[in-house]
């Protein structure tokens, strides 16, 4: 039985604790009777304490948004990977779009997704095209932003690797993208990681989607699009709306 995998990435949200922990609650309340759907949330660090703090066992994970890539130092900021494995953490979401605009580059992202990588946290890395043209730039575009984020991965790494395709024209857009057109990036990106890394590795990597997401589209993305989940960002902090959505892929 195949298994989806659906992450929450809150980004800067919510504002008080209180209403982190209201929509933390309800996620865990759904998770724990999923049968065939693994759920991460991603809220900001300052929660991940609250959260992973937990004596009652739940089937809901936690991930971070960032990570640095050295393990201590005089890095004012910076949160380290082994502070997060320590906290408990299971994911980080890295190269996101949002943190490429603030001028991340594709060499510190391949840092960042080695250090996970070495102390054994699944690094989910974000690609995505800015604008589509008529040429197929896009996809040259899209290639090189993979190959530079991984060039420091390894082979033997490759099976904790978790690829998130978000195109930023269509993050908070009214629609997402077309399930077909999704279907064909997944394939593509496919192609990029086996010229890299093999046919195999590049099969067993999980590509999900991320990009206006929500319960009415989770399904068509999933089964049309035939990725293996879902990067949720604005619709994760609509408890109702995740609720939803996390029930509709768990019947497929």
């Amino acid at each position: 039985m195949k298994r989806r995998l659906i992450i929450g990435n809150w980004k800067m949200n919510p504002a008080t604790l209180e209403e982190a922990r209201r929509i933390y609650q309800s996620a865990k309340n759904i998770s724990n009777k999923l049968n065939k759907t693994d759920v991460v949330i991603c809220p900001p660090f300052i929660y991940l304490s609250t959260f992973l703090n937990k004596k009652i066992q739940s089937s809901l994970k936690i991930g971070a948004q960032d990570v640095f890539f050295e393990e201590s130092g005089a890095f004012t900021g910076e949160i380290s990977p082994m502070m997060l494995k320590n906290l408990g953490v299971n994911y980080i979401i890295i190269g996101h779009s949002e943190k490429r605009a603030e001028g991340e580059t594709e060499e510190l992202i391949s840092k960042k997704i080695q250090a996970a990588l070495d102390i054994g946290i699944s690094p989910i890395l974000c690609v995505g095209e800015k604008e589509r043209d008529t040429h197929g730039n896009y996809l040259d575009i899209l290639k090189t932003q993979i190959k530079n984020s991984l060039n420091k991965v390894s082979k033997k790494h490759i099976s904790k690797l978790i690829v998130a395709y978000e195109p930023l024209w269509a993050i908070g857009a009214k629609d997402a993208m077309d399930p077909a057109t999704v279907h064909e990036m997944s394939l593509f990106i496919k192609k990029v990681l086996s010229d890299i890394y093999g046919h195999d590795e590049a099969l067993s990597t999980p590509i999900l989607y991320g990009g206006s997401v929500n319960f009415r589209n989770a399904v068509d993305i999933i089964t049309k699009g035939e990725v293996d989940g879902l990067l949720v960002g604005r619709e994760s902090i609509n408890s109702t709306g995740f609720v939803e959505l996390l029930k509709v892929v768990d019947l497929l």
